[in-house]
């Protein structure tokens, strides 16, 4: 299911002889979900049919998880003062930490966590 882009995105592909640069803005859409090997991510542009762009990416989970942890070290660089964002993406960041806990083990309180799962939390949210 395809949700409208909240804010933009930014993409460039670059071969030897080529780069190929394209924005998707408000009026984009895109879609992003587990699957059985990974995530799958798709940016859409609905522009009139000449000048319609797409954007698909697929990664395992091991590299996603890679991907976080790369986030999670470069958090602290996002200014103290950017509340809006630093809240969005705790909130994000959450919502997904929840989603993968197994059946019956979701908290709607954080301060449910045990120790381990604080730790591993303040990680992915570093």
């Amino acid at each position: 299911m395809t949700k409208s882009i909240p804010d933009q995105a930014e993409v460039a592909v670059e071969y030897p002889d080529k780069l190929y640069i394209g924005t998707f803005g408000k009026t984009a859409r895109f879609d992003a979900h587990l699957d059985q090997t990974g995530i799958s991510l798709a940016l859409h542009r609905a522009d009139p049919a000449d000048a319609r762009k797409s954007v698909r990416m697929h990664f395992h989970y091991a590299l996603f998880a890679e991907i976080l942890r790369e986030l999670a070290k470069s958090g602290a660089a996002l200014p103290a003062a950017d509340i809006a964002r630093r809240a969005a993406l705790c909130d994000a960041a959450k919502s997904l930490y929840l989603a993968l806990q197994p059946e019956g083990a979701h908290r709607d309180n954080i301060a449910d966590l045990t120790p381990d799962e604080e730790v591993r939390l303040l990680h992915i949210l570093e």
